[in-house]
């Protein structure tokens, strides 16, 4: 009976040991806050692809990216991410919202990067996007959207990337962007949407940073003359939104649906255009050549005073009181932009942002810098100078032995009209044998005959 009793103790023990050790030690905890079936791992929320049709009421607060993308969401309340404070990223895409609110996204003042791609959205209202003055990138691609308030972007300062293809809208207001500023846009995809009229002069006038990056392709754009050359001047700049889609840009010929011709392959609906209509369209940029290791300053020339001025480097850099990040890029006290020693990466063009109450939002002023090397100095022995005089020096040479030889041994020189100077040399033995034999002749040497005379005396000389 006593080993029963014992038995039983040891069982019991040994049950309370598994179980404790299975829930603690077997079984994963699951973390604080996660919604149910959602997946939480540090900072990264992710609910997609479950169907929901409303947010989790519980979200956890250390979420800094929450994934809400592939469901079936209709309506986001107001203040549903107030209890996120950390959020940087957040993916709405692939649902079935219509309609934002105000107040929506109030509490999401750290969001860096929002996605409504693909929704049922129709419209965005002047209040929508409130509350989100840190956002770089915001998509909206593949909506409904037919209608935008002219402040729809007012409180988007921080904004870089902006993505409205795919949608239905008509027009866009390329005067004040719907209220965003272009100091950090660089970014505006307006492609596959119905515009049909845009203002070329609007067109013209955005910063250079900002016309490489609009992309109007797949657009039925009228078939206007102003219009056809500054795309075309776009295109020979090597501007990428228009060179790596010149098929896709489109016109229509007669304001017919049907009669939708491409832009830079049917040119001869443009050969009536007069290039008269191009000119003054852009302000060209003005040309500057530093040689490197000199300073240089760039003034913002406005057409009336500036209340602030920005500048944008080559590298895209907002540049403010007092300068770039590197320090070598300094922004004065009136606006201007000074460098005190030039570089091959100041290369590029700069573009000045002014703004005021008599000025437009966007005006800009550029300059398109062009950094030499310093020439070398000129070598103290001038190869090419000796050579020159070598050639020279030699000619003379040449000429003097045509018309000038000199005197072979002691001959009369141009026919007694110079005489020869004969040097003294030694005496050779052939020459003192010579002599003697000439002495020893009676033919007289200045006789211009050479014939052998009958009285000649011949000698011979023992050597």
């Amino acid at each position: 009976m006593a080993w029963l009793v014992l038995l039983g103790a040891l069982l019991c023990m040994s049950r309370v040991g598994v179980g404790s050790l299975g829930t603690e030690g077997f079984l994963p905890s699951m973390p604080h806050n996660c919604p149910y079936k959602c997946v939480c791992a540090a900072d990264l929320l992710s609910c997609a692809g479950l169907g929901l049709q409303d947010v989790p009421a519980a979200l956890p607060a250390a979420a800094a990216d929450l994934d809400l993308s592939h469901n079936a969401l209709q309506r986001l309340r107001p203040g549903w991410l107030a209890p996120l404070s950390r959020l940087r990223a957040l993916r709405l895409g692939h649902n079935e919202l219509d309609v934002l609110g105000r107040g929506v996204f109030t509490n999401a003042s750290a969001l860096r990067l929002l996605d409504l791609s693909s929704n049922a959205l129709r419209a965005l209202g002047r209040h929508d996007l409130d509350g989100l003055g840190a956002l770089e990138r915001l998509l909206l691609f593949n909506n409904r959207l037919a209608h935008l308030d002219v402040h729809a972007f007012r409180g988007l300062g921080a904004l870089s990337r902006l993505y409205l293809g795919c949608n239905e809208l008509s027009s866009f207001s390329f005067d004040h962007l719907h209220g965003l500023g272009t100091t950090h846009l660089r970014t505006l995809d307006l492609s596959s949407n119905r515009l049909g009229r845009i203002p070329v002069a609007h067109l013209a006038a955005l910063p250079a940073f900002l016309k490489n990056g609009l992309y109007l392709h797949n657009n039925p754009l009228p078939c206007d003359c102003r219009l056809y050359h500054l795309l075309r001047r776009w295109q020979q700049r090597g501007l990428s939104a228009v060179s790596d889609f010149a098929r896709e840009y489109m016109c229509l010929a007669f304001k017919v649906p049907a009669s939708r011709v491409r832009f830079f392959e049917h040119s001869r609906i443009f050969q009536n255009c007069s290039t008269a209509l191009a000119r003054g369209l852009e302000r060209p940029e003005e040309q500057l050549h530093v040689q490197m290791g000199r300073s240089l300053t760039l003034r913002c020339n406005t057409s009336a005073p500036a209340v602030r001025v920005a500048w944008v480097s080559p590298q895209h850099e907002l540049l403010v009181a007092p300068g770039s990040q590197d320090g070598s890029i300094s922004v004065l006290a009136d606006g201007s932009l000074a460098i005190s020693n030039v570089q091959p990466q100041h290369e590029g063009v700069f573009v000045c942002l002014a703004s005021g109450p008599r000025l437009h939002h966007n005006q800009t002023h550029e300059y398109n810098v062009s950094v030499h090397f310093p020439h070398p100095e000129p070598e103290a022995f001038n190869t090419g100078f000796t050579t020159l005089l070598g050639c020279a020096v030699g000619l003379v040479l040449v000429l003097l032995y045509l018309f000038a030889p000199p005197c072979p041994g002691c001959r009369r020189c141009y026919r007694r009209t110079c005489r020869c100077r004969c040097w003294p040399r030694a005496p050779s033995p052939l020459r003192e044998l010579s002599a003697q034999s000439s002495v020893l002749s009676t033919t007289p040497p200045d006789v211009p005959s050479r014939k052998a005379s009958v009285h000649k005396h011949v000698v011979f000389l023992e050597p």
